[in-house]
Protein backbone atom coordinates (compact mmCIF):
# COMPACT_ATOMS: atom_id res chain seq x y z
CA UNK A 1 0.00 0.00 0.00
CA UNK A 2 0.80 3.30 -0.38
CA UNK A 3 2.20 3.77 3.03
CA UNK A 4 5.18 5.70 2.60
CA UNK A 5 6.19 9.02 2.61
CA UNK A 6 4.70 10.87 -0.52
CA UNK A 7 1.90 13.12 -0.14
CA UNK A 8 -1.56 12.37 -1.82
CA UNK A 9 -3.73 15.29 -3.30
CA UNK A 10 -6.89 16.17 -2.17
CA UNK A 11 -9.61 16.11 -4.83
CA UNK A 12 -13.26 16.81 -4.66
CA UNK A 13 -14.51 13.69 -3.04
CA UNK A 14 -12.08 14.01 -0.39
CA UNK A 15 -7.90 12.17 -0.75
CA UNK A 16 -6.87 10.52 -3.38
CA UNK A 17 -4.29 8.14 -3.87
CA UNK A 18 -0.62 8.76 -2.71
CA UNK A 19 1.75 9.45 -5.55
CA UNK A 20 4.92 6.94 -5.32
CA UNK A 21 6.06 7.81 -8.65
CA UNK A 22 8.95 9.51 -7.51
CA UNK A 23 10.37 6.75 -5.30
CA UNK A 24 12.30 3.83 -6.76
CA UNK A 25 11.87 0.48 -5.69
CA UNK A 26 13.28 -1.46 -2.85
CA UNK A 27 12.88 -4.81 -1.40
CA UNK A 28 10.03 -4.21 1.07
CA UNK A 29 8.88 -7.11 3.36
CA UNK A 30 6.08 -7.10 6.09
CA UNK A 31 4.38 -9.86 8.89
CA UNK A 32 1.35 -9.46 10.33
CA UNK A 33 -0.65 -11.80 12.42
CA UNK A 34 -4.01 -12.43 13.78
CA UNK A 35 -6.07 -14.81 16.30
CA UNK A 36 -9.15 -17.08 15.78
CA UNK A 37 -10.26 -18.37 19.30
CA UNK A 38 -12.40 -21.33 19.33
CA UNK A 39 -13.42 -23.63 22.07
CA UNK A 40 -10.97 -26.61 22.35
CA UNK A 41 -13.54 -29.12 20.74
CA UNK A 42 -13.47 -27.25 17.82
CA UNK A 43 -9.87 -27.19 17.45
CA UNK A 44 -9.44 -30.28 18.15
CA UNK A 45 -10.96 -31.06 14.88
CA UNK A 46 -9.36 -28.89 13.35
CA UNK A 47 -5.93 -30.33 14.49
CA UNK A 48 -8.10 -33.71 13.43
CA UNK A 49 -9.14 -32.90 9.78
CA UNK A 50 -13.11 -33.70 10.74
CA UNK A 51 -14.62 -30.05 10.21
CA UNK A 52 -17.64 -30.81 7.96
CA UNK A 53 -16.95 -28.04 5.18
CA UNK A 54 -12.91 -29.77 5.01
CA UNK A 55 -9.46 -29.30 5.20
CA UNK A 56 -9.50 -25.51 7.57
CA UNK A 57 -5.65 -24.42 7.00
CA UNK A 58 -5.41 -25.66 3.55
CA UNK A 59 -8.73 -23.42 2.22
CA UNK A 60 -7.76 -20.75 4.29
CA UNK A 61 -4.14 -20.75 3.67
CA UNK A 62 -5.92 -20.21 -0.46
CA UNK A 63 -7.95 -17.97 0.44
CA UNK A 64 -5.39 -15.99 2.43
CA UNK A 65 -2.87 -15.95 -0.18
CA UNK A 66 -5.80 -14.98 -2.87
CA UNK A 67 -6.55 -11.96 -0.87
CA UNK A 68 -3.09 -10.59 -0.77
CA UNK A 69 -2.68 -10.39 -4.45
CA UNK A 70 -5.88 -8.58 -4.94
CA UNK A 71 -5.63 -6.61 -1.47
CA UNK A 72 -6.07 -2.97 -3.91
CA UNK A 73 -9.26 -4.48 -5.11
CA UNK A 74 -11.56 -3.69 -1.65
CA UNK A 75 -9.00 -1.72 -0.04
CA UNK A 76 -9.47 2.09 -1.69
CA UNK A 77 -5.97 3.72 -1.10
CA UNK A 78 -4.06 0.55 -2.05
CA UNK A 79 -1.45 0.45 -4.56
CA UNK A 80 -1.56 -2.52 -7.19
CA UNK A 81 1.97 -3.86 -6.73
CA UNK A 82 3.84 -6.36 -8.25
CA UNK A 83 3.85 -8.96 -4.85
CA UNK A 84 7.03 -11.17 -5.29
CA UNK A 85 6.20 -13.37 -2.47
CA UNK A 86 3.68 -14.58 0.51
CA UNK A 87 3.44 -16.87 2.74
CA UNK A 88 0.52 -17.82 5.23
CA UNK A 89 0.97 -20.20 8.43
CA UNK A 90 -1.00 -21.78 10.80
CA UNK A 91 -0.46 -22.59 14.49
CA UNK A 92 -3.17 -24.76 16.15
CA UNK A 93 -3.82 -24.16 20.03
CA UNK A 94 -5.64 -25.21 22.53
CA UNK A 95 -8.10 -22.43 22.27
CA UNK A 96 -6.87 -20.02 19.11
CA UNK A 97 -6.39 -20.69 15.93
CA UNK A 98 -3.50 -18.34 15.03
CA UNK A 99 -2.51 -17.12 11.69
CA UNK A 100 1.00 -15.15 10.69
CA UNK A 101 1.57 -14.11 6.79
CA UNK A 102 4.35 -12.56 5.39
CA UNK A 103 4.93 -10.46 2.44
CA UNK A 104 7.84 -9.51 0.23
CA UNK A 105 8.42 -7.45 -3.03
CA UNK A 106 10.89 -5.43 -4.46
CA UNK A 107 8.57 -2.03 -5.67
CA UNK A 108 8.29 1.63 -4.46
CA UNK A 109 5.66 1.21 -1.63
CA UNK A 110 5.27 -1.26 1.21
CA UNK A 111 3.58 -4.64 1.53
CA UNK A 112 1.95 -4.13 5.05
CA UNK A 113 -1.93 -4.24 4.00
CA UNK A 114 -1.12 -7.42 1.64
CA UNK A 115 0.23 -9.24 4.58
CA UNK A 116 -2.79 -7.85 6.77
CA UNK A 117 -5.42 -9.08 3.92
CA UNK A 118 -3.77 -12.43 4.02
CA UNK A 119 -4.06 -12.55 7.73
CA UNK A 120 -8.09 -11.23 7.41
CA UNK A 121 -8.85 -13.50 4.47
CA UNK A 122 -7.33 -16.88 6.21
CA UNK A 123 -9.10 -15.68 9.32
CA UNK A 124 -13.07 -15.29 7.97
CA UNK A 125 -12.15 -18.18 5.75
CA UNK A 126 -11.76 -19.62 9.04
CA UNK A 127 -14.47 -18.27 10.78
CA UNK A 128 -16.90 -19.72 8.11
CA UNK A 129 -15.62 -22.95 8.43
CA UNK A 130 -15.75 -23.22 11.78
CA UNK A 131 -19.02 -21.56 12.54
CA UNK A 132 -21.52 -24.31 12.16
CA UNK A 133 -19.39 -25.79 14.69
CA UNK A 134 -19.21 -23.17 16.86
CA UNK A 135 -21.29 -19.98 18.28
CA UNK A 136 -18.85 -18.51 20.35
CA UNK A 137 -15.99 -17.74 17.53
CA UNK A 138 -13.91 -14.26 17.52
CA UNK A 139 -11.42 -12.95 15.42
CA UNK A 140 -8.88 -10.39 17.31
CA UNK A 141 -5.54 -9.10 17.18
CA UNK A 142 -4.91 -8.52 13.42
CA UNK A 143 -1.81 -6.41 13.29
CA UNK A 144 1.47 -5.43 11.70
CA UNK A 145 4.22 -7.11 13.38
CA UNK A 146 7.45 -6.82 11.49
CA UNK A 147 8.09 -3.79 8.75
CA UNK A 148 11.28 -3.21 6.48
CA UNK A 149 12.39 -1.68 3.71
CA UNK A 150 11.89 1.48 1.89
CA UNK A 151 13.69 4.79 1.84
CA UNK A 152 13.39 4.98 5.94
CA UNK A 153 15.60 2.22 6.24
CA UNK A 154 18.59 3.92 4.16
CA UNK A 155 18.35 7.73 5.66
CA UNK A 156 21.58 8.32 7.92
CA UNK A 157 21.74 11.13 10.78
CA UNK A 158 24.11 14.06 10.46
CA UNK A 159 25.17 16.38 13.30
CA UNK A 160 25.96 19.08 11.77
CA UNK A 161 24.16 18.62 8.55
CA UNK A 162 26.47 17.93 5.60
CA UNK A 163 27.88 20.88 4.43
CA UNK A 164 26.83 21.57 0.66
CA UNK A 165 27.63 23.78 -2.14
CA UNK A 166 25.51 24.13 -5.66
CA UNK A 167 26.82 25.25 -8.79
CA UNK A 168 24.43 26.53 -11.80
CA UNK A 169 26.84 26.01 -14.95
CA UNK A 170 25.59 27.97 -17.74
CA UNK A 171 26.57 31.20 -19.17
CA UNK A 172 23.34 31.78 -20.60
CA UNK A 173 22.01 32.22 -17.14
CA UNK A 174 24.97 34.22 -15.94
CA UNK A 175 23.93 36.79 -18.67
CA UNK A 176 20.37 36.76 -17.67
CA UNK A 177 19.48 35.26 -21.63
CA UNK A 178 17.67 31.96 -19.98
CA UNK A 179 15.81 31.56 -16.73
CA UNK A 180 16.94 29.10 -14.45
CA UNK A 181 14.63 26.43 -14.60
CA UNK A 182 16.68 23.76 -11.68
CA UNK A 183 17.33 25.76 -8.92
CA UNK A 184 13.98 25.63 -7.71
CA UNK A 185 13.53 22.02 -7.84
CA UNK A 186 17.07 21.77 -6.31
CA UNK A 187 16.27 23.74 -3.27
CA UNK A 188 13.14 21.93 -2.81
CA UNK A 189 14.65 18.36 -3.00
CA UNK A 190 17.34 19.44 -0.85
CA UNK A 191 15.20 21.05 1.92
CA UNK A 192 14.44 17.53 2.51
CA UNK A 193 17.82 16.04 3.39
CA UNK A 194 20.52 16.35 6.01
CA UNK A 195 22.21 19.02 4.34
CA UNK A 196 23.64 22.61 4.84
CA UNK A 197 23.27 25.07 2.13
CA UNK A 198 26.47 27.12 2.52
CA UNK A 199 27.19 27.81 -1.37
CA UNK A 200 24.75 28.45 -4.28
CA UNK A 201 26.84 30.17 -7.27
CA UNK A 202 26.23 30.42 -10.59
CA UNK A 203 29.43 30.21 -12.79
CA UNK A 204 30.03 30.08 -16.84
CA UNK A 205 30.53 27.45 -18.92
CA UNK A 206 34.50 27.61 -18.92
CA UNK A 207 36.38 24.58 -18.02
CA UNK A 208 39.42 26.09 -16.05
CA UNK A 209 36.73 28.23 -14.11
CA UNK A 210 34.83 25.21 -12.97
CA UNK A 211 37.94 23.23 -11.65
CA UNK A 212 38.94 25.72 -10.06
CA UNK A 213 35.91 26.48 -8.10
CA UNK A 214 35.09 22.45 -7.36
CA UNK A 215 38.94 22.13 -5.72
CA UNK A 216 38.53 25.53 -3.77
CA UNK A 217 34.50 24.17 -2.79
CA UNK A 218 36.47 21.02 -0.85
CA UNK A 219 39.74 22.45 -0.06
CA UNK A 220 39.33 25.75 0.98
CA UNK A 221 35.71 25.52 2.39
CA UNK A 222 35.06 21.75 3.00
CA UNK A 223 32.43 21.41 1.55
CA UNK A 224 31.04 17.39 1.94
CA UNK A 225 28.61 17.53 -1.41
CA UNK A 226 29.39 19.55 -4.11
CA UNK A 227 26.52 19.14 -6.38
CA UNK A 228 26.53 20.88 -9.79
CA UNK A 229 23.53 21.37 -12.23
CA UNK A 230 24.01 22.00 -16.06
CA UNK A 231 26.71 21.93 -18.46
CA UNK A 232 26.28 18.42 -19.25
CA UNK A 233 25.35 18.52 -23.03
CA UNK A 234 26.88 18.75 -26.41
CA UNK A 235 27.35 21.92 -26.88
CA UNK A 236 31.06 24.05 -26.49
CA UNK A 237 30.59 25.30 -23.38
CA UNK A 238 28.87 22.48 -21.89
CA UNK A 239 32.50 21.10 -19.54
CA UNK A 240 31.39 20.23 -16.53
CA UNK A 241 31.92 16.41 -16.81
CA UNK A 242 35.75 17.27 -18.24
CA UNK A 243 36.10 19.37 -15.42
CA UNK A 244 34.82 17.19 -13.05
CA UNK A 245 37.17 14.40 -14.11
CA UNK A 246 40.20 16.68 -14.07
CA UNK A 247 39.83 17.31 -10.22
CA UNK A 248 38.02 13.67 -8.87
CA UNK A 249 40.62 11.13 -7.31
CA UNK A 250 38.11 8.57 -7.75
CA UNK A 251 35.03 7.83 -9.83
CA UNK A 252 32.08 6.75 -8.60
CA UNK A 253 29.83 5.33 -11.19
CA UNK A 254 27.08 3.75 -9.40
CA UNK A 255 25.42 7.31 -8.66
CA UNK A 256 25.37 8.17 -12.03
CA UNK A 257 23.57 4.50 -13.20
CA UNK A 258 21.12 5.22 -10.37
CA UNK A 259 20.50 8.84 -11.86
CA UNK A 260 20.06 7.73 -15.61
CA UNK A 261 17.99 4.31 -14.93
CA UNK A 262 15.90 6.59 -12.87
CA UNK A 263 15.13 8.89 -15.57
CA UNK A 264 15.51 6.81 -17.96
CA UNK A 265 11.74 4.94 -16.69
CA UNK A 266 10.38 8.86 -17.06
CA UNK A 267 11.81 10.51 -19.98
CA UNK A 268 13.85 8.76 -22.87
CA UNK A 269 16.35 12.12 -22.67
CA UNK A 270 18.16 11.16 -19.77
CA UNK A 271 20.30 8.67 -22.20
CA UNK A 272 22.12 11.85 -23.47
CA UNK A 273 22.92 12.87 -19.75
CA UNK A 274 26.64 13.04 -20.00
CA UNK A 275 27.34 13.45 -16.15
CA UNK A 276 29.79 11.79 -13.46
CA UNK A 277 30.25 11.78 -9.81
CA UNK A 278 33.29 11.29 -8.03
CA UNK A 279 35.80 12.01 -5.19
CA UNK A 280 38.06 14.96 -4.29
CA UNK A 281 39.49 14.45 -0.89
CA UNK A 282 36.79 13.04 1.36
CA UNK A 283 34.06 15.16 -0.34
CA UNK A 284 31.34 13.88 -3.27
CA UNK A 285 31.09 15.79 -6.49
CA UNK A 286 27.63 14.91 -8.58
CA UNK A 287 26.96 16.60 -12.07
CA UNK A 288 22.90 17.16 -12.32
CA UNK A 289 21.32 17.67 -15.65
CA UNK A 290 20.26 21.25 -15.93
CA UNK A 291 16.45 21.12 -16.39
CA UNK A 292 14.06 21.22 -13.37
CA UNK A 293 12.68 17.40 -14.05
CA UNK A 294 16.32 15.77 -14.65
CA UNK A 295 17.40 17.60 -11.87
CA UNK A 296 14.75 16.73 -9.27
CA UNK A 297 14.56 13.45 -10.56
CA UNK A 298 18.24 12.79 -9.97
CA UNK A 299 17.69 13.96 -6.49
CA UNK A 300 15.33 11.47 -6.15
CA UNK A 301 16.93 8.78 -7.25
CA UNK A 302 19.78 9.88 -4.98
CA UNK A 303 18.67 10.37 -1.99
CA UNK A 304 18.50 8.89 0.81
CA UNK A 305 20.81 5.94 -0.75
CA UNK A 306 23.90 8.33 -1.40
CA UNK A 307 23.78 9.53 2.14
CA UNK A 308 25.27 6.26 3.07
CA UNK A 309 28.69 6.86 1.21
CA UNK A 310 28.45 10.77 2.52
CA UNK A 311 28.41 8.95 6.37
CA UNK A 312 31.69 7.19 5.31
CA UNK A 313 33.38 10.15 3.81
CA UNK A 314 32.68 12.32 6.73
CA UNK A 315 34.19 9.32 9.19
CA UNK A 316 37.28 9.29 6.88
CA UNK A 317 37.75 12.92 6.73
CA UNK A 318 37.40 12.65 11.24
CA UNK A 319 40.06 9.85 11.29
CA UNK A 320 42.48 12.23 8.48
CA UNK A 321 41.69 15.10 11.09
CA UNK A 322 43.09 13.17 14.23
CA UNK A 323 46.31 12.05 12.67
CA UNK A 324 47.38 15.28 11.67
CA UNK A 325 49.51 16.29 14.19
Amino acid sequence: MGSGAARGTAGEGGWNMIDVSNKGNTLRYARAEGVLRAGRATLQRVREGTVPKGDVPTTARAAGIAAAKRASDWIVFCHPIPLDWIEVQFQVAETELRVAAEARTVWRTGVEMEALAAVSAALLNAYDMLKPLDRDLTISDIRVVDKQGGQSQFRETFVPPLKTAVLIISSANLAGKREDHASHAIRECLAEQPVQLDVWEVLPGDELAVRQRLVQLVERQNCELVLTSGGTGFGPSDITPEATAAVMEKEVPGVIQMQRRFSLERTPHSMFFRGIAGILKQSLIVNLPGSSQGAREALQALFPGILQVLAQLRRARQVDSEQIP
